[in-house]
């Protein structure tokens, strides 16, 4: 079964409010937060289901984890 997973109004707002927790800790200017906002918007959709994401982008979703329990493994490359 092939699935979409499409980010409800939930997830990008809980997206911003990780990210701003993330740039405070870390000392992300905007450009880097940039960098992260489509996997905050991948982690954010996927713990709000309880899908679990497979990636080989250990550093951002362990960070993010950090902020919002999600599933997520690294996978290799």
């Amino acid at each position: 079964m092939k699935r979409i997973l499409v980010p409800a109004h939930s997830d990008w707002t809980q997206t911003g409010r990780v990210l701003a927790r993330l740039a405070k800790k870390y000392g992300y200017e905007q450009i880097g937060q940039g960098r992260l906002t489509n996997d905050a918007l991948i982690a954010m959709s996927a713990g709000r289901l309880g899908i679990r994401v497979l990636t080989a982008n250990e550093r951002n979703y362990r960070r993010l984890a950090e902020f919002r329990a999600f599933h997520w493994q690294i996978i290799g490359v």
